[in-house]
């Protein structure tokens, strides 16, 4: 980080981050409960959340503020190189926004959380059997295996930089050498996003079972908790 003036600047919007760790919270819940048939509706409730949280960000990487543009992102292999050179000598330039090699990571994670979302949904609803099966488990794996990369390369970086970027994901603030004005925060869309989320999974909690979504609508579309499921049996004896 440059000796210059240190100032504290609003590089991450809210939605931006809500994003992120609602991302981070579903991927490792679906990831946790998949084996597990007594609440495979909670599976499936955060592969849909997945999904809809990918859609956003697509349109976000458009419409967003500057750095959670995608453009802003856009590094060739070159620059992931060098910088994973300098990292290797504690050595890196100021980037404001995503590094080089932090902006791989996170176009292979949103492919990744777009094919695991969507091959789960379509292996759910009985379509492409076994292969789709497959396609979901290797998908679901590969994105760990990118998110453990992920991580270790945000606690070299932040060694790197001096500063907690992982923190700084949470806050929205980086420190930053020279001038660099405010993102604004739009706090609005932030606070709809988590508003939507809380609805879908409150809906969710009260009813004991996954909706299902408009396409295809398979066998196992509708996925009713155990609970749920006892007290029906009951009622129809």
């Amino acid at each position: 980080m440059s000796n210059d003036v240190v100032t504290r600047v609003r590089i991450w919007d809210l939605p931006t981050r809500v994003f992120h760790w609602s991302l981070a919270l579903s991927f490792f819940g679906a990831y946790l409960l998949a084996e597990s048939e007594r609440v495979r509706h909670l599976h499936v409730m955060f592969g849909y959340t997945v999904i809809a949280l990918v859609v956003f960000r697509l349109v976000w990487g458009f419409l967003g503020t500057r750095y959670a543009r995608f453009r802003s992102f856009a590094f060739g292999p070159r620059a992931v190189v060098n910088h994973l050179k300098g990292l290797a000598r504690r050595d890196v330039p100021e980037h404001t926004g995503h590094t080089p090699a932090g902006s791989w990571a996170i176009w292979l994670m949103l492919l990744l959380a777009l094919v695991t979302a969507v091959s789960g949904y379509l292996y759910f609803n009985e379509i492409g059997g076994e292969a789709m099966e497959g396609v979901h488990e290797v998908a679901a794996n590969a994105w760990l295996f990118v998110v453990f990369v992920h991580v270790a390369g945000v606690i070299v970086s932040s060694i790197a930089e001096r500063q907690n970027l992982a923190r700084a994901m949470v806050t929205g603030y980086k420190k930053l050498g020279g001038a660099v004005a405010n993102v604004r925060n739009a706090s609005i869309i932030g606070a709809l996003m988590v508003a939507g989320i809380a609805l879908f999974w409150g809906t969710t909690t009260v009813s004991g079972r996954a909706p299902a979504l408009p396409l295809w609508a398979g066998t196992h579309a509708l996925v009713e908790s155990p609970r749920l499921s006892s007290e029906h049996d009951s009622d129809d004896d």
